[in-house]
């Protein structure tokens, strides 16, 4: 039976614990909010991109680019955006799980893997997965230069035709309690989504400016006709790879977002176990010490009788 002594020290140890705890969960806050201003810098950028990018298309006749080019998809890349570090919850596991599903639904065709996160690449590794490429503590702070990096890389296994399909396993954002988990194609760029998407904006377009000049959205979600000072063709074949490092790059925010959002929801989560065990170990402590104080009472009662009778 655990003596007084034992429950102070496991007492002492949990609240150590505890304070560990805390202080992971308001770094995590802290990161979280560097993390959510990038995520929501980020997406205009990346609906601009794709508006430019539609608007060149649909000026191009014949749209010919090796990232447009699709083919069978027999040789897949998946990238995998896991974290550094461990200690978020189920952030990692779900990540995981979700590309290990992807992959026994395409058991039949050639799987190859990108490894985002350490704890995405030593996985992968023991699975068995072959690595076309792994990148470590982009979570810790992410920059636009890597995410370049990732793209061509990306881009260069597309073009030289090492596979035919890319796809990203990643935990989207949404806030700080809910982060979902997305399977996205990265390449190939699919042009007849881009045109049927052009008429939605169309569409949205005529809608606005049917409205009334004080209800209409100030410059949001209005086409815009843009006037190309260079050949379109060429802008285009600029605008496919920026297209790619500005998804990639907001695919890194998002990912390290909701990773930031995991380990704040789990350390605090362990902060209010930990209290709720002092809490129990306390009363227990607080039992065990009174039936020590009622057994030496009963002990001296039972000595002054015996003295007296």
């Amino acid at each position: 039976m655990p003596t007084l002594l034992d429950y102070r020290r496991r007492i002492r140890s949990v609240k150590s614990t505890q304070q560990i705890t805390r202080a992971m969960k308001f770094v995590a806050a802290a990161k979280l909010r560097r993390a959510q201003e990038g995520v929501f810098a980020a997406r205009p950028y990346a609906h601009e991109i794709v508006r430019v990018l539609r608007s060149a298309a649909a000026r191009i006749e014949l749209t010919v680019h090796p990232l447009l080019e699709r083919r069978p998809e027999e040789r897949i890349l998946v990238v995998v955006l896991t974290g550094d570090r461990s200690l978020c919850g189920a952030f990692n596991a779900n990540v995981l799980r979700r590309a290990f599903v992807f992959a026994r639904e395409n058991s039949s065709k050639q799987i190859e893997g990108v490894a985002i996160g350490k704890k995405g690449r030593d996985t992968l590794r023991k699975r068995g997965w072959k690595l076309a490429d792994e990148y470590l503590g982009v979570s810790s702070k992410v920059e636009y230069s890597k995410a370049k990096e990732i793209s061509a890389k990306i881009a260069e296994l597309y073009a030289k035709h090492d596979v035919d399909a890319v796809y990203a396993v990643y935990n989207e954002f949404k806030n700080v309690l809910v982060q979902r988990l997305r399977v996205e194609k990265l390449l190939p760029i699919d042009p007849a989504v881009l045109g049927s998407q052009a008429e939605e904006i169309v569409e949205e377009s005529k809608q606005e400016q049917s409205l009334p000049r004080e209800l209409a959205p100030s410059g949001q979600g209005l086409l815009v006709d843009y006037i190309y000072e260079e050949p379109v063709h060429e802008i285009f074949d600029h605008l496919v790879p920026r297209y790619l490092e500005s998804e990639v790059f907001r695919i890194l925010l998002e990912s390290a977002a909701a990773e930031h959002a995991a380990r704040m929801t789990a350390m605090d989560s362990a902060t209010r176990n930990a209290s709720e065990l002092i809490d129990r170990l306390t009363l227990e402590m607080n039992k065990i010490r009174q039936a020590a104080i009622t057994k030496e009472l009963i002990e001296i009662v039972s000595g002054a009788a015996s003295a007296m009778s």
